[in-house]
């Protein structure tokens, strides 16, 4: 942007052409520049950020959604109309756009929002809108942070502390790792203040925003951040499926005990299925078991996703069901 006054001319160029609705023309007549420059401009101010576009995925075909939420009882679903061509970055910024708008549809004052890790909620955090009016708002990590390298945008913290300010809210940190080396850490670390006061906030957790983990996705590098090689053929032996919050569970969304239990730092399973609304942002194909998993178990009781992926847990279920008639 060369100076103040260039920027004050695409302000006005913007809002003749995105709030008063005038075509390139009319705008080159009101303003005296000239159409092609018009154009040039509106390019530049989207990409100097002056001017954001928003697509409203979630306003789709909502049969799919509706089927959701009729076969897993669910509050909300949200299914969003993404190409599977798509890159992965379109598909979460989708899928975090769609989360966003429905976190500032059900905030209210004094909500406690808890959070776990990844990309996918990172993207929520994102999308967050700025002008929202609330109160008292308190962010609180849900999982300790990884035994190995995570990019920092996806970190629980990182996430916490973003939304917070996004919200004008507060938020904690966790500074423990998700998996400690051995029980007798976890059990030190349990009986600490610290710990003790991130405890108590999650049993006044009133929202919480998960990624939802799968067997089927351990190849991923924000899998082995948190998980080690070695772990994922434990996990098949104990017939995990997927994991929310570092807490692992069977196809029927039964938790299971696994090598890590008596290791882990993060929010019991439980403690979600007394909040008013835990949201699961998570979509792809690999991931379609360990969602299905959430689902039976009742863990979540809204899900953020796409076309793609509500298709396939319906026809996931559909199969289970066949299974056991």
């Amino acid at each position: 942007m060369d100076n103040v006054e260039t920027k004050k001319k695409y302000i006005q160029i913007a809002q003749l052409y995105y709030e008063q609705n005038l075509t390139q023309n009319e705008i080159a007549q009101k303003t005296g520049i000239n159409r092609t420059s018009i154009s040039r401009i509106l390019k530049k101010i989207r990409e100097e950020g002056i001017v954001k576009i928003t697509i409203n995925y979630d306003l789709n075909d909502l049969s799919l959604a509706e089927k959701l939420e009729k076969t897993f009882h669910l509050k909300k679903a949200v299914v969003i109309p993404v190409d599977r061509q798509q890159p992965t970055t379109v598909r979460l910024t989708a899928i975090g756009q769609a989360a966003a708008r429905f976190l500032d549809s059900i905030l209210e004052d004094n909500d406690v929002i808890g959070f776990s890790w990844g990309s996918s909620l990172a993207a929520t955090v994102e999308a967050l809108d700025p002008t929202q009016e609330h109160k008292n708002i308190f962010c609180v990590p849900m999982v300790g942070g990884p035994a190995g390298k995570l990019e920092s945008r996806f970190h629980v913290n990182t996430i916490c502390y973003q939304a917070a300010e996004k919200l004008k809210g507060r938020s904690l940190m966790i500074d423990v790792p998700a998996i400690v080396e051995k029980p007798s850490m976890k059990n030190d670390w349990m009986q600490t203040k610290y710990y003790k006061e991130i405890a108590a906030m999650w049993n006044n957790i009133s929202i919480a925003l998960v990624g939802i983990g799968s067997i089927n996705s351990t190849g991923h590098s924000t899998w082995h951040a948190f998980y080690s090689d070695s772990s994922v053929e434990k996990f098949k032996a104990a017939h995990v499926i997927g994991d929310l919050c570092s807490r692992f569970y069977n196809q029927n969304g039964i938790e299971l005990q696994t090598h890590l239990s008596d290791r882990t730092l993060s929010i019991p399973l439980d403690i979600l299925h007394k909040t008013r609304y835990t949201i699961g942002v998570a979509e792809s194909e690999e991931k379609i078991p360990g969602i299905l998993g959430a689902l039976n178990g009742g863990h979540i009781n809204v899900l953020i996703t796409t076309e793609e992926t509500a298709a396939g847990l319906l026809k996931l279920k559909q199969a289970e069901q066949n299974q056991t008639n």
